[in-house]
Formats: C-alpha cells, structure tokens, sequence
C-alpha cells in the first residue's frame, strides 16, 4: 500500500506540537531517539523530521506528500506551495527590532540603514512593498547580537513572546507578518495521496473545533428555557432532558472558547444552576 509522506521539523516547539497533533487525530507513530523517518502503525503514513528550512525545498521536489510548517517558513522559501489547512498553533510573528536605545521608531527610519536577518526574500518584499531601500546582511541564526556588536542597525527575526528581544536589549518598531502552523502539501501530490491528505484533514478539523470549544451542562427550570436557549444555541439547538426535579430541565450544549466567561455569567443571570464544562476531544460536523 503507497504511504503518504510527511514532513515534520526534526526538533523544537513546532516539534512537539506536530506530534501531539498527530497523536490527537489517533496515529500511532513508531519512532524511536534520532530517527529522521518513522512510520505509522494505523494509518498509511510515513513521518520524515527534516530542518525546518529544507522542508519547502522537499515540497516542491514531491520527496514528500505533505508538511506540517511554519507559514514564515512557506513564505520565505516556497511561497508558491499549497496551503491547505492551517492549524492554529505554534503562533509567532516576523518582526523588525532595534536596539532600545535607538531613535528609529518605524520601518521607514531604518532606510538606508543596515538590516540583520534570516529572512531576506521577506524583509525585500516588504519593503518594496513600502517603497523603503535597506541594505541587508543575511545571518542563519543568533540574528538578535548583530546590533550589539556593531554588525546592523537592527534585525528582522520571527518573535514569539518577546523575551528573546527583551533580553538582548532589543524593541520591536514593525510587524511583517504573522504566522502559525499550517498543513502544506506538494504541488506532486498523486490523486491517491490527495485522498489521504483529505483524511487528515478531516480528523485535523475534529480536533482543531473541538479546542476551540467547550461542552456545557446545566440546570434550569422549565419556565427559564427559553431565554437560556437563545444564549446557548449549540451546533443546532441544545438538547433538552427532563429532570426527576419536577418543572426542571437539563440542557447540553457547546461553548466557544473566546465566549465562554460571558456566555456563563448571562446563563447564571438567567437562572442555569449546576454549570458543568468539559473539554472537546472531537468535534464532527
């Protein structure tokens, strides 16, 4: 049976958040201390932990089927590749940073200056897009020290929570773009294949709705339903059980994430007692 291949970054955050993923979705990966390929023992499926920056360059040569990566990373090396699905995690920003003790307060007071990164071909479009002349010098790796040691003016770096800037006394003046992880397949990908990549991308939902969303039960009396369901209004309606409590219900429904402390305090203004949330594994729709 033909696998599909996909790629995922050999270490780090994006890592171990590709595999929890994986794990989440029900495929069970065989592998062991510094593998580079690993197969899956319920799913046609074969994982290869590849630099996060050779992964585009797999992509288009159709070495792999598929890659879980970061969307800087697509959309500095392989900006043509195929996004399909996106993810929702190992969220981070490209951003130009100065030294705190410069006055360069925006993008435009760095032209003509000197600019440190590992992201050339995504600072240049920026600024033609921005109309700004910079002269880069292209770093892999450690780009924050350029500034301390006199090689640039200020840097160009994806930045996660900000304490890698803080700590080599750096500030951010201007946000590039704003990536996540996303699911990209090569522009190779045989028909057969496509109908896995579908299959994963099915489960990838289930899962990926499921954490935006949480499971709620309550009680309320019979007299009190009506308000409570236009609060609640699940995936369709609430489902509505009679209670042995004479004149009293009980209500199940589904809470977005982002709502949830507000949609409570309305349901408790509104006569819900006994509020029980659970988290969503899935969500099949």
């Amino acid at each position: 049976m033909r696998k599909l291949k996909i790629a995922v970054q050999k270490s780090g955050r994006l890592h171990d958040d590709s595999m929890k993923i994986l794990k989440e979705i029900g495929i069970s990966i065989d592998n062991g201390k510094d593998q580079l390929k690993a197969s899956a023992r319920n799913f046609p499926l074969e994982v290869f932990y590849l630099r996060n920056g050779d992964i585009p360059q797999y992509l288009k040569d159709g070495v792999v089927d598929a890659a879980i990566i970061g969307e800087n990373v697509l959309i500095e090396k392989g900006n043509d590749l195929n996004i399909v699905e996106r993810l929702g995690f190992s969220k981070c920003k490209v951003s130009i940073a100065v030294p705190k003790s410069s006055k360069a307060k925006n993008l435009k007071d760095l032209a003509g200056k000197r600019i440190a990164t590992s992201y050339p071909n995504t600072v240049n479009q920026f600024l033609q897009r921005e109309g700004i002349e910079a002269n880069l010098h292209i770093i892999n790796g450690s780009v924050e020290i350029a500034p301390n040691i006199g090689l640039a003016d200020g840097i160009c770096d994806i930045v996660s929570s900000g304490s890698t800037l803080f700590k080599n006394g750096l500030k951010e003046i201007q946000v590039l773009l704003n990536s996540e992880a996303v699911l990209a397949t090569s522009p190779l990908l045989s028909s057969e294949n496509q109908e896995l990549v579908g299959k994963l991308q099915f489960r990838l939902r289930s899962v990926l709705k499921g954490r935006q969303n949480k499971y709620v039960l309550l009680n309320a009396p019979n007299d009190k339903l009506d308000a409570i369901i236009k609060i609640l209004p699940g995936m369709n309606s609430p489902t509505i059980l009679p209670l042995a409590k004479e004149g009293w219900s009980s209500l199940h429904s589904v809470i977005n994430k982002n709502d949830f402390w507000n949609v409570i305090d309305e349901l408790k203004l509104n006569g819900a007692e006994g509020i029980l949330v659970c988290p969503i594994e899935n969500m099949v729709l």
